[in-house]
């Protein structure tokens, strides 16, 4: 009776730290929406590597998920479009270190249907352009550069009533992609994604002059498994992630 009750004492023990250390072994990432398909990738590789972690990753506007963190929102890593959000971040307390520039992303003017490589402003001339997608430029920094470019380009005022507005990078491009916009200012990113093979339209990358690669940063979130996500954000910074990044359109510095 003694040996069965030590025996099924082990069992237990066992059964306990192997799910403690499963559970230990996860986090979460808040990422901007453009990240979807390239962090994805980049996650099956890094798994591969590490067996036992789990990432979970939830995709939004970098504005709104930053306003989830600092409401105790349950993030280890986040991950935005911009540097600005990731600073505020660790203003109001919630980063755990500094953050980091992980790449480079490229806006791109993009149409189904018309031939956008004329230029921006010719474009959006056109009598049949009635419909512009943008992504909300309060919490999106996509949105944010892309009505930027066209106050500069003295185009705003003019084009203002005809802009769709999306909630993030991935709705603007669906606006665009499904034809509920005639074209719309988007991550190239999502242009090069597996599933727009063959399907990508018309596209042009804005030049540095109408538009620089935008920095995009990430912070470990002070949370239970700081070192887990830092883990994840060098191996994200690593000479391994580069090709992938690439090929997703991101530059890196």
């Amino acid at each position: 009776m003694k040996h069965l009750f030590k025996t099924l004492s082990t069992l237990l023990l066992l059964l306990f730290v192997h799910t403690h250390s499963f559970a230990a072994d996860k986090i979460t990432v808040a990422a901007a929406a453009n990240l979807r398909y390239v962090l994805e990738e980049l996650k099956q590789q890094y798994v591969k590597s590490h067996k036992g972690t789990q990432i979970d990753i939830v995709f939004g506007a970098s504005g709104t998920l930053t306003q989830q963190i600092v409401n105790g929102a349950n993030f280890d890593l986040f991950l935005a479009a911009n540097t600005n959000f990731p600073e505020e971040v660790i203003n109001q307390g919630f980063g755990h270190g500094k953050s980091v520039v992980y790449c480079y992303g490229k806006v791109a003017f993009w149409s189904m249907t018309l031939n956008v490589k004329k230029g921006i402003k010719a474009t959006l001339e056109n009598p049949k352009v009635t419909r512009i997608a943008i992504a909300n430029p309060k919490l999106a920094p996509y949105g944010k550069n892309a009505v930027e470019t066209l106050q500069k380009l003295g185009l705003y005022k003019n084009i203002e009533s005809k802009i769709v507005w999306g909630e993030n990078i991935n709705q603007t491009a669906h606006f665009v992609s499904t034809g509920n916009a005639q074209v719309g200012f988007v991550a190239l990113s999502t242009i090069l994604a597996p599933e727009m093979k063959g399907k990508q339209g018309n596209y042009y990358v804005l030049n540095n002059e109408e538009c620089a690669p935008i920095a995009q940063a990430g912070v470990v979130i002070k949370n239970k498994n700081t070192v887990l996500a830092q883990a994840f954000l060098d191996y994200l910074l690593s000479d391994k992630a580069k090709p992938i990044w690439k090929k997703h359109g991101y530059e890196l510095k």
